[in-house]
């Protein structure tokens, strides 16, 4: 996003933390860093970690809010949401706010006491006093309605960098590292392995694709984030533990790697405010299998570019082997997921809408990039 601005001639800095999970990042701290024009700078979280605090940043914002025309906030209920709101009210700028699903009730509700507690101290705040709230979904924007506290709101999808997807591995890479996987049809799951992502769903749904007969592996490629060993679990009671192989967290070529060798992309969630895994994986030629909570599931089946379904174990199971068993429907689902991307998940395509939606925030205008059944 940042990039895509960037090369419509924008100055586009990014302020963020180094924090990432349990460990941080190896990054410079303190000075900007260019980013493909984009002038990143890292500053070091530190203790209490759950909220990414980072008083290094907070100094930074304070310092330096009034050199921007617009701040764009992303996610809630972390240390930076208070302090670029508080930055940006003092320098006199206006603010937006990216809630990143979190105002999905499915989230929403976990944590209530922690969260409210926030939302008491500064999160209500945050959000009333934002100029517009940015959703990447109709989905999302109907789904935080409820709890938004702000009737201001723009509908700018996710993206893609598509040049990233011109020139992908040859196929057999991802294999011939993998020997367990051997000819079988790759079932890809991609993300981090978390409470939303339905892991307790595939688990169960491949073990009975492999129980009607289909000769599949199970590719479960992510970062974990305390499921791990709860997947491994489910997997054994389906007797398709010896049938999965975890990677851990893949970038880069690796990541592309897997995608070309999968013959689909799997992702039963209970909650994806947008799903830019399923994007990658479309980018890639792959039929998606989704659950109607991944919240792009309405152009992926309005483009016939996967299946999708409830988030329900049976019906996993079925898709799964539907695209098993029928490849020329999977390739032409392929075909039709690339052809979605190009025209409406390319960064340098989605860049007007999103400057568009920011001049009408800076023009006092209500933007008229709202959800077509507002």
């Amino acid at each position: 996003m940042a990039r895509a601005m960037a090369r419509r001639g924008h100055e586009v800095s990014i302020y963020t933390t180094n924090f990432n999970g349990a460990d941080d990042l190896d990054v410079p701290l303190g000075v900007p860093v260019d980013s493909g024009g984009v002038m990143v700078t890292y500053f070091p979280v530190h203790a209490p970690r759950f909220w990414e605090t980072c008083l290094p940043l907070g100094r930074a914002l304070r310092a330096d809010a009034g050199k921007f025309d617009l701040m764009h906030l992303h996610s809630l209920y972390m240390y930076h949401d208070r302090a670029g709101a508080a930055a940006a009210r003092r320098a006199g700028i206006l603010y937006i706010v990216r809630p990143h699903g979190t105002l999905d009730p499915y989230i929403f509700k976990r944590r209530r006491t922690r969260k409210a507690i926030f939302e008491w101290w500064f999160q209500n705040r945050v959000l009333e006093q934002a100029a517009a709230l940015h959703y990447t979904t109709e989905d999302e924007w109907r789904l935080a309605a409820p709890v938004s506290r702000n009737p201001h709101s723009f509908v700018v999808p996710n993206g893609l960098d598509t040049d990233e997807f011109a020139d992908l591995p040859e196929k057999g890479a991802f294999r011939a590292n993998h020997p367990e996987i051997g000819n079988r049809p790759i079932v890809l799951f991609l993300g981090r392995l978390n409470f939303k992502k339905g892991l307790d769903l595939l688990a169960p749904a491949f073990g009975q694709v492999l129980a009607a007969g289909h000769d599949a592996h199970l590719v479960i490629a992510g970062p974990d984030d305390d499921m791990a060993e709860k997947t491994r679990g489910w997997l054994a009671a389906a007797d398709a533990l010896d049938r999965t192989t975890f990677t851990g967290m893949i970038t880069g070529d690796d990541k592309l790697a897997a995608l070309v060798d999968a013959s689909m992309f799997v992702l039963p969630s209970y909650s994806e405010n947008f799903g830019i895994a399923v994007a990658e994986a479309m980018a890639c030629s792959l039929p998606v299998v989704i659950s109607d909570a991944v919240n792009i599931w309405p152009e992926v089946e309005s483009a016939a570019a996967g299946l999708v379904g409830p988030c329900d174990i049976d019906i996993t199971a079925r898709n799964i082997m539907q695209i098993l068993d029928n490849p020329a429907r999977a390739s032409e689902m392929g075909a039709n997921g690339i052809r979605l991307v190009r025209d409406r998940y390319s960064w340098d395509g989605i860049a007007p809408t999103l400057e568009k939606a920011y001049e009408d925030v800076l023009a006092g205008r209500h933007s008229e990039l709202k959800p077509s059944h507002d």
